[in-house]
């Protein structure tokens, strides 16, 4: 019985990790559109963040002060998104380093 055991359950354990990875890739993936922008609409998002900044929130409801952080939110995701930097992890990092501890 334990013979027939270990033999099933990685059968079964196959089918089940072969079937999700092939409904992910089946899934259509969002393209990454970078929006070309001009200096102008950065620096008009910049502004915008200066004068959120300024403002004084305490004479604002808790709903407004929501709008404002998700309006916060989505104006520096748009910022980043247009630099187009490389992010690197602290996983990654860490990773580099110590290969590079090694190698050398």
């Amino acid at each position: 019985m334990k013979n027939l055991f270990k033999p099933a359950a990685l059968a079964i354990l196959m089918s089940v990790t072969a079937a999700s990875t092939q409904a992910f890739a089946e899934t259509p993936r969002r393209a990454n559109t970078i929006e070309n922008s001009s200096g102008a609409e950065i620096q008009q998002l910049t502004n915008r963040l200066e004068e959120i900044k300024s403002m004084d929130l305490s004479s604002m409801t808790r709903k407004q002060k929501r709008e404002m952080k998700h309006e916060v939110k989505a104006i520096n995701h748009k910022l980043q998104t247009q630099s187009g930097g490389v992010y690197i992890s602290v996983g990654a990092a860490i990773i580099i380093v110590l290969l590079l501890i090694i190698l050398l």
